[in-house]
């Protein structure tokens, strides 16, 4: 069978390489994204391919991969079934109004689509958009090849949610794959797109130009913070490839050019032996690239970055996400302030070139000098980057669960919608007071940065501005001051808005 697989993108989440840096020729299709690749769809193409389909693959953040385009190439190629591919809900309505040109087009082929927001929202997405025929649940490299064996007995797909004239049909569930070693390694070489190493900034912070991919080497997370949905795809639990499969993925990488690679998983730093097995086999194979990873700081593999350095990685991320133990604990995130500033510390004295921190602000009993402590408690770490996010709660989430059991979400009517808590909890402080405390808190940080850490900061700002105009450097360390004007009002609770209130009201939102 002939099938389109398409990754429908946020587009706020990648950018075209400003022109200087984009070196493509006029008539090269190649183009230069500051974006992650679409893991899922080229992992899923080479499982199919294995089986005897033939596969092409869209990613929207290319010019020529828009909607008109795919429509374009339908209309040549009639493909046998087309797979739209998407993590969020901010990418839904992108989805909807694909499925719905595609449709138009062509009427008779099969639309399937997949992703942790299609699999949290199955039922609800055949019955909000007609233009898609099922739903895939789960994990895609055993439901998609069967599926396509099975296009005219859908009822035989387990993990598959499908439309029967009026009825929705949910069919049995699809276990977790447990070996996840059997699949062949992701397609990096379809796609005309060269994914560049930047940061996830409003304004582009390039890192570098090496050739840079992700790889995902474990699934799942067996943690419970109030703002994931992670734990409830993957059940709670952790799987991981094993360390001579990652390696030979790994060599071939490095044999293609690579000399940049991001490990997309939930939670790298989870299992010693596998760790220090990985780092072994980069070390004797004189793998020449750098990588960097995410993990938890009570992570019991911490005691592996002098292995971990040795193996050439130079970026590792934090979890940190608040600078008081209340708010930690409110967050479910069982860690410890001390736990934070150990890992943190270690990293860099051990000699990791980049730690980030991932913060929260606007979480539930959050107080102003909650909001300012962690901004000083970022300050005392050893961090080189940091992001301060408002804290959101997404359908699947225990946050979200509680928000439903508080009377301040309707499950049936706000399932497609997002919501910053700032924006819906009267426990948590006002958007317009969060915003306030996180520009005082960043001019904070940054002085500290500057007069405490001058040279770490001058060494940080030169790595920009290999690849960054001085414009754009200034436009970047401005963008936590710049007043942002919002295109459209933030999405409401039902409640709230049949309540014709535009901001929470502490006596008629939350419900004892």
């Amino acid at each position: 069978m002939n099938v389109f697989m398409v990754y429908v993108r946020d587009e706020n989440f990648c950018q075209l390489l400003p022109e200087e840096l984009n070196r493509s020729r006029p008539d090269d299709e190649r183009i230069k994204m500051m974006a992650f690749p679409p893991l899922g769809i080229q992992t899923l193409a080479p499982v199919l391919r294995q089986r005897g389909h033939r596969v092409r693959m869209f990613d929207t953040c290319h010019p020529q991969m828009k909607v008109e385009h795919i429509a374009q190439a339908v209309e040549e190629e009639r493909p046998d079934v087309i797979a739209l591919s998407f993590l969020s809900t901010t990418t839904y309505p992108a989805v909807k109004n694909m499925a719905k040109r595609l449709k138009l087009d062509a009427p008779k082929i099969p639309i399937i689509v997949g992703g942790a927001f299609a699999t949290m929202n199955s039922d609800r997405i055949l019955r909000d958009c007609p233009d898609i025929d099922c739903v895939g649940v789960g994990e895609g490299e055993e439901l998609l090849p069967d599926y396509l064996n099975n296009l005219d007995d859908p009822a035989s797909v387990a993990g598959l949610v499908w439309r029967n004239a009026e009825e929705i049909v949910r069919n049995a569930s699809r276990p977790i794959i447990r070996d996840l070693d059997q699949f062949p390694y992701p397609d990096r070489t379809s796609l005309p797109i060269d994914y560049i190493e930047s940061l996830p900034l409003d304004v582009p912070a390039v890192l570098s130009l090496d050739k840079f991919c992700t790889m995902q080497t474990s699934r799942g997370c067996t943690y419970s913070c109030i703002y994931c949905d992670i734990p409830s795809l993957s059940k709670g639990k952790w799987r991981c490839r094993s360390a001579e499969h990652v390696l030979g993925e790994m060599q071939q990488l490095n044999d293609m050019g690579y000399r940049s690679i991001y490990l997309t998983d939930d939670h790298f730093l989870i299992n010693r032996k596998r760790i220090n097995g990985i780092c072994r086999g980069i070390i004797e194979r004189k793998l020449e690239f750098r990588w960097g990873c995410e993990g938890r700081v009570d992570s019991v593999a911490v005691d592996q970055l002098p292995i971990m350095i040795r193996a050439n990685c130079n970026f590792l991320a934090f979890g940190v996400e608040a600078g008081t133990q209340k708010v930690l604990d409110r967050l479910k995130k069982n860690q410890t302030l001390e736990q934070v500033d150990h890992a943190v510390s270690e990293a860099k004295r051990q000699g990791i070139a980049r730690v980030h921190g991932f913060f929260v602000i606007g979480s539930p009993g959050e107080t102003e000098e909650d909001i300012m402590e962690s901004f000083r408690f970022a300050a005392r770490l050893k961090l080189d980057t940091f992001g301060f996010n408002r804290l959101c709660a997404y359908r699947g989430t225990p946050l979200w669960q509680e928000y439903v059991d508080r009377r301040i979400i309707d499950d049936e009517r706000d399932w497609h919608k997002w919501f910053k808590c700032s924006d819906i909890d009267p426990t948590a402080l006002p958007s317009a007071v969060v915003n306030r405390r996180r520009m005082k808190g960043y001019a904070l940080l940054f002085a500290r940065r500057i007069f405490g850490r001058p040279l770490h900061t001058y060494n940080l700002l030169r790595t920009f501005g290999q690849y960054m105009k001085t414009s754009d450097i200034i436009k970047l360390l401005c963008s936590p001051f710049r007043r942002r004007t919002l295109n459209r009002k933030p999405d409401l609770p039902a409640r709230m808005i049949d309540l014709g209130l535009e901001e929470p009201d502490m006596d008629t939102v939350s419900v004892p």
